[in-house]
């Protein structure tokens, strides 16, 4: 009997140090810990710090962009002329240098909190192995426990309420362990998600960041424009307004023209057999879609007080083929002789009709039948080439969709 006791005695000092063993460990390991979390805080802070400087800088470069589109409106308020023009086009290209820096700095903002969530992640996890590694020890411990208590419950009835109260003690936490690593695969996959939405986000601000080089390019190209009318008119404010009317006059002259061929062209189009036209899968792209450097009746327009902007401009290098946007009949070419404004008036059903302006090269004739996609001309636009008109803004396709005659909003009928 007394040698049963003794082993009973000895399983239960195993047992007392299985116990208290893992809360020991524990203890130790948080302690040895420290240093680790107090790095890990440090250097999420650092972040913080850094975010927060992006921040503060991107509220400042909010700052400027709103002072310089003040000074784009004051200066679009006055006369047109020759200072006034530079001087827009000179805040426009600031306030696009202002866009393109806002847009890297959200980039490297982004970076930061993907760097910082990664941390987070990886500290998270850390805690869940830790975790799972207790919840084994309990196993263990539950195990050598339900191998020793019927001896102890034949042997020691004395020790049963001893032995019930470390057993509601383990079961208590297996359940507190369970509900945490819950808890934290819980925080791990919000932690994830949001990586995932940070990077997603990177990736956009890094597309728009190359729609900001791009539209830089544009005003570039539009301030070389500039310099070009400038030789033109010799600097001379006088001959600046006279070459500004006789554009106005060209304008008007087209806009004119393309209204009277509209309706002759559609008067012989009800005489044709070939008059099923059909716009059911409506309009396509003349050009790759691409970047639009001017909106349809778009009030930032240099020459808006001299006529509103009836179209889209569409980036396009010089020389790109231009597809007619649904089929129809070609109303009306105009080449673009000695640097005048050169397009192509297609009809279409459904009262549509759609020009294309800026043309380098034509290949269509007038009253030609075309079908959607078939390759009409060349896009122009570069200063003092055939087609591109006395004040074009660099390379693009001036891209019109008109209703019954009336210009219209091109980007509610495109894809």
């Amino acid at each position: 009997m007394n040698e049963k006791k003794n082993i009973i005695k000895i399983i239960a000092v195993i047992l007392l140090v299985l116990i208290i063993l893992p809360l020991s460990l524990r203890e130790d390991f948080a302690l040895g810990q420290s240093a680790y979390y107090d790095a890990i805080n440090k250097e999420i802070n650092d972040l913080n710090d850094g975010i927060q400087s992006q921040k503060n800088k991107i509220q400042q470069m909010q700052d400027n962009q709103s002072k310089y589109a003040e000074a784009i409106k004051t200066a679009q308020s006055e006369k047109i002329s020759l200072n006034s023009q530079m001087a827009i086009l000179d805040n426009r290209l600031a306030k696009a240098q202002i866009d393109i820096e806002l847009v890297e700095t959200n980039i490297d903002r982004a970076i930061l909190e993907i760097q910082k969530t990664d941390i987070e992640i990886n500290n998270k996890n850390a805690m869940i192995k830790r975790e799972r590694e207790h919840v084994v020890n309990i196993l263990k411990l539950m195990q050598k426990k339900d191998n020793v208590s019927s001896l102890e419950i034949v042997l020691l009835n004395d020790s049963l309420a001893e032995f019930l109260g470390q057993a509601k003690y383990l079961e208590d936490m297996n359940a507190e362990v369970k509900d945490s690593i819950s808890s934290l695969k819980k925080l791990a996959r919000q932690l994830e998600g949001q990586k995932e939405n940070l990077i997603k986000k990177k990736d956009e601000l890094n597309k728009l960041s190359l729609d900001l080089n791009e539209k830089k390019k544009a005003l570039a190209a539009e301030k070389e424009n500039k310099s070009f009318v400038l030789v033109q008119v010799g600097e001379s404010e006088q001959n600046f307004q006279r070459l500004l009317e006789k554009a106005k006059k060209e304008q008007q002259a087209a806009a004119a023209d393309i209204a009277s061929m509209e309706r002759l062209m559609r008067t012989k189009m009800a005489k044709l057999d070939e008059n099923k036209l059909s716009n059911d899968g409506g309009l396509i792209w003349p050009v790759p879609k691409n970047t639009i450097t001017a909106y349809f009746h778009d009030p930032d327009y240099p020459f808006r007080r001299l006529f509103e902007h009836p179209a889209i401009d569409i980036r396009a290098g010089q020389g790109t083929s231009l597809k007619a946007a649904g089929s129809g009949y070609v109303a009306r070419v105009k080449p673009g002789l000695n640097g005048s404004y050169g397009y192509i008036m297609l009809v279409h059903a459904d009262g549509l009709s759609t020009v294309y302006g800026h043309v380098s090269k034509i290949y269509v004739n007038e009253e030609d039948y075309v079908t959607q996609g078939q390759i009409i001309g060349l896009s122009g636009g570069l200063p003092g080439t055939p087609g591109a008109g006395p004040f074009t803004t660099g390379p693009h396709l001036h891209f019109e969709v008109r209703l019954n005659g009336i210009p219209t909003d091109p980007l509610g009928y495109l894809p």
